[in-house]
């Protein structure tokens, strides 16, 4: 009787089972959570074909919605207290970039209200924004 050599080779293959499982579970995660990430108030804004701009940090948004509320980021203010409020938030930094973002149904003279607010007080860097045309 010829004796065999019952070890068997050692076993090579990669399992990718349990990794592909684990991306997919994570894919749909990022899926369902990224919508809820926007944060801002929501506003229909006007499409035009101006070029996008390019920023290093994180600008202080002021929104005014369909129904001429104002809102600094996502809080809620008055025209009265945006001036003070702006001014607290950036310890009198008048070159802080400001974007102004108006709903397209508001009445264009409140959206330039806000504007003549924030550039009369010496706010410097205040731009409007938009979104692209979809083609």
């Amino acid at each position: 009787m010829v004796a065999r050599n019952i070890r068997s080779k050692p076993f090579s293959d990669i399992n990718v089972t349990p990794f592909v499982d684990v991306m997919l579970v994570l894919l749909i995660i990022f899926m369902v959570t990224a919508p809820l990430l926007t944060v801002g108030v929501q506003v229909d804004l006007p499409e035009t074909n101006a070029d996008t701009l390019q920023s290093d940090n994180e600008p202080l948004e002021v929104t005014i919605d369909s129904s001429g509320l104002i809102f600094i980021q996502e809080t809620e203010i008055g025209l009265s207290e945006l001036i003070p409020k702006m001014k607290a938030i950036t310890e009198n930094r008048f070159d802080t970039k400001i974007y102004v973002r108006g709903d397209e149904t508001i009445d264009y003279g409140q959206i330039m209200m806000v504007l003549g607010e924030l550039s009369g007080s010496g706010f410097s860097k205040v731009a409007l924004i938009t979104k692209p045309l979809s083609k």
